[in-house]
């Protein structure tokens, strides 16, 4: 359950800090001015904080991050938790707590009770996609039941540009084809299923569930690459 080092992972690692001083001011810009909206509209306390994959923050607003009493993280990058901790130019508390990992989502609430939660564009990279993945997400929503915890992730990616890029609220999104069908207007489309939409609700639409927002928005990753990325957040029933 350690979250072990890692230089080169499928969440981050050294491609992706070149790939962040590539496109971070320019094919990222629109989208970190997207997530900068979601997060600062965000309805938790700010005290604490818990960041589960931040990487280096590419996609966090500085001053977002300083606006929390106390800011704590779970990252397996070691130069990307060096450069977040410059970033943030006062001292973050990084954790080795692996929550993909079996019994992971139970050692978090436990070590993490009273913080906030935040999937930094996590979630599309590390959680299962196979036979586990419904039962992976039912756990996270009944562990995180009495959390303010919210989420960012990639649903699809496609190589193709997208008709629409301007982000958009879908609290009624009822499935994915139709999320994409307003971003991909039209034409064939390839895309590649991050087995995220919804993390697994079986339907986000119903008032019982535990959603206080969401949105979507394209990332364009890479000049070649376009993620649609979701947004959800939750608050404690």
């Amino acid at each position: 359950m350690t979250l072990r080092d890692h230089w080169l992972h499928e969440s981050g690692g050294l491609v992706w800090h070149w790939r962040a001083l590539r496109h971070r001011q320019s094919l990222w810009s629109p989208f970190c001015h997207t997530v900068a909206g979601w997060l600062d509209t965000w309805a938790a306390p700010r005290d604490k904080l818990l960041i589960i994959g931040p990487s280096a923050g590419y996609t966090l607003g500085a001053d977002w991050l300083h606006s929390w009493g106390e800011v704590a993280a779970c990252e397996p990058d070691p130069f990307a938790r060096w450069l977040l901790q410059r970033r943030m130019a006062r001292h973050i508390h990084f954790h080795r707590i692996n929550v993909f990992a079996p019994g992971g989502l139970r050692m978090l609430v436990q070590a993490f009770p009273h913080h906030a939660l935040l999937f930094s564009n996590v979630l599309g990279q590390c959680a299962p996609r196979d036979a586990t993945a419904a039962r992976w997400y039912a756990d996270l929503h009944a562990a995180l039941r009495g959390h303010h915890w919210a989420s960012y992730h990639d649903v699809a990616s496609s190589n193709r540009a997208p008709d629409k890029a301007e982000p958009a609220p879908q609290a009624d999104a009822a499935s994915l084809e139709s999320v994409l069908a307003q971003f991909w207007q039209g034409g064939e489309l390839a895309i590649t299923d991050h087995g995220t939409f919804g993390l697994g609700l079986a339907d986000p639409r119903k008032a019982e569930s535990p959603l206080l927002e969401r949105a979507f928005a394209v990332w364009r990753l890479r000049p070649d690459q376009h993620h649609l990325v979701e947004w959800l957040s939750h608050v404690p029933t």
